[in-house]
């Protein structure tokens, strides 16, 4: 047999992959201000190659139950369409982190929790300083679109999104950043709610990640606003959602569809 032939062999033995051989093309949507200090900002799309063992899926916040019933109600119709896409995640290899804020007394005892918890610290870097313009909406009565006053709701996450064994529980943006950087994850595909609060700010989120140098992708249709339809700029609950995932997009990450990342995935 020729060297040649024996080559991908050889890179298998060593524990070595063929340059490309595990990585996915996805299709990204940003958004530019071509002529700076116009105010007119363009879609752009593009394309990104990943590594599979170097990107990782983090559900933020996909609680059990929300406050607001109306966002429990979304949150329903999100799980439905979010569950096969994270099956069809770990069939490709690509490790899962679920992070139900506020929730880890009732994960204690799972070994996805502990096997997180085990790991060594990482000390991050000094961040990226990066700006932070305002939101394009007015979620300071707390975004609700039903009836209805603030309680803490929730106790687990979802029990409609499978935590398989091969999974992690967080919501500690030191012990997710230590985790990434212990297997060597560059890129975080973000879903879950709520897109103008928890899945900006957490400290596992778009923002404090992004400052620390991981890519975060913000996967827009598995994702969902706080944002009540009475407040400015008065439209409508779903017109809400699409502009903070433009803001999202002008300030802080690239986005993707899932059916596009599917296709990515071979599944």
């Amino acid at each position: 047999m020729r060297l040649y032939c024996r080559l991908p062999l050889l890179l298998l033995a060593l524990g070595l992959r063929p340059a490309g051989a595990a990585d996915i093309v996805v299709d990204l949507r940003s958004r530019v201000e071509a002529f700076k200090g116009s105010g007119e900002w363009r879609a752009v799309s593009l394309q990104q190659s990943l590594q599979v063992e170097k990107t990782a899926v983090l559900i933020c916040d996909m609680w059990d139950k929300h406050w607001c019933s109306g966002a429990t109600g979304r949150v329903n119709g999100l799980v439905a369409r979010m569950a096969p896409f994270l099956e069809s995640a770990r069939k490709r290899g690509i490790q899962i982190i679920h992070a139900p804020s506020e929730t880890m007394a009732f994960y204690q005892d799972s070994p996805q929790r502990k096997s997180i918890l085990a790991l060594a610290r990482i000390d991050p870097p000094a961040p990226l300083s990066l700006p932070d313009p305002p939101l394009p909406i007015d979620d300071s009565r707390g975004g609700c679109d039903t009836p209805g006053q603030f309680y803490k709701a929730w106790t687990r996450e979802h029990p409609g999104l499978r935590i398989d064994a091969s999974d992690v529980i967080s919501d500690s943006g030191a012990e997710i950043y230590s985790f990434l950087r212990a297997r060597g994850i560059r890129t975080l595909l973000v879903m879950g709610v709520h897109t103008n609060m928890c899945v900006l700010n957490r400290t596992f989120a778009i923002k404090r990640m992004t400052a620390l140098g991981i890519r975060c992708i913000l996967v827009r249709d598995l994702t969902d606003a706080m944002y009540n339809p009475q407040d400015p700029p008065h439209v409508s609950h779903d017109a809400g959602t699409q502009l903070v995932i433009e803001y999202i997009e002008k300030y802080w990450c690239p986005t993707a569809i899932s059916a596009d990342l599917l296709r990515a995935f071979g599944h």
